[in-house]
């Protein structure tokens, strides 16, 4: 458990749905405070934010400040399912309903039933599966996958994405009209380098959770602090970890932080508009560290190697480094 007295005084430890939270900086707060206005309102909600910026933590909020805490509290990753077993995942399926349904099965709305479904990533939901989950917002009923009888559920859907849902609905990859029916109630989760509140009580808990007795020095709070975080609440949590085995008890010192204790202000690269430019330093960093290896690299930089590779396509470079 986090020591209290490394907290700010008006720092507010939360804990969602088994998840903790530590909540410090002013945009955090207000977040919060417009999620627990989302909550009592009883439709979908999409969130939206960069990789690891802390979007599951607040689609438990909305459920667990809402009139449906109670009730069950089920999530998917979608991009996480093969495209062929989306649908059967999310509306189930009857006996006999393919090669290998053995027995019926329910989906996840049917599970969420009278509670709330998450689903994270929803902007890699195929368009097949999109009109369905359209009916489904507006209350028609739905056929399990080969099945006779369709299907009733009460269940609130809260939606995540770190894709620019925009500019997939002008590509055609996401049906406009799904968007503006998720997108009435929408919350935007700033990215860690925009709540720098939080940056310290956040350390702090992810440092502790390895050994209580482990202390940042100011030095490396000043690091931690000017650092741009491309992979945010997740990438900080990963450089505790590796702080927490590099410094072996007493104080974490900047040289126990690995490669970001090397990387330039981030006030001074948004003054020189060099965001872009500093990710993608810190992502070659992370490459030539881990002699290439996308997986280890991601994880490294606390994003998923799925984010890490579209980084990599878009500076023309996905080929650059191993899987």
């Amino acid at each position: 458990m986090l020591d209290t007295a490394t907290l700010p005084a008006d720092a507010e430890m939360l804990t969602l749905l088994g998840l903790p939270a530590v909540i410090a900086s002013a945009a955090m707060r207000q977040v919060m405070e417009l999620t627990r206005r989302v909550a009592r309102n009883g439709a979908a909600v999409l969130i939206t934010g960069e990789t690891g910026a802390g979007k599951e933590l607040i689609a438990r909020a909305v459920h667990a400040h809402s009139p449906r805490h109670a009730r069950p509290w089920v999530d998917v990753n979608c991009a996480a399912l093969p495209d062929h077993l989306v649908e059967s995942e999310l509306f189930g399926y009857e006996k006999g309903a393919f090669s290998g349904a053995g027995a019926l099965k329910q989906g996840l709305f049917e599970l969420a039933h009278s509670g709330s479904l998450f689903l994270d990533e929803i902007g890699e939901l195929e368009p097949r599966v999109q009109v369905k989950l359209l009916r489904v917002l507006d209350g028609a009923p739905y056929y399990r996958l080969g099945g006779t009888r369709k299907i009733n559920v009460d269940t609130r859907v809260i939606a995540a994405t770190n894709a620019d849902l925009e500019e997939a609905v002008r590509n055609g990859a996401f049906r406009s009209d799904l968007y503006y029916r998720l997108g009435q109630l929408h919350i935007q989760v700033p990215p860690l380098r925009e709540r720098v509140g939080d940056i310290e009580p956040l350390a702090y808990f992810f440092l502790q959770q390895a050994d209580p007795a482990l202390r940042l020095s100011p030095e490396a709070v000043e690091v931690l602090q000017r650092h741009p975080w491309p992979g945010n609440v997740r990438e900080l949590r990963n450089c505790m970890i590796r702080a927490a085995a590099m410094a072996g008890g007493g104080v974490v010192e900047p040289a126990h932080l690995g490669p970001i204790a090397a990387h330039r202000p981030v006030l001074v690269a948004r003054r020189q508009g060099t965001i872009g430019a500093l990710e993608r330093e810190l992502i070659q960093s992370a490459l030539n560290e881990t002699g290439g290896h996308q997986q280890r690299a991601a994880s490294m930089l606390g994003i998923s190697r799925r984010t890490l590779y579209r980084k990599l396509k878009a500076y023309g470079q996905e080929t650059a480094a191993v899987s």
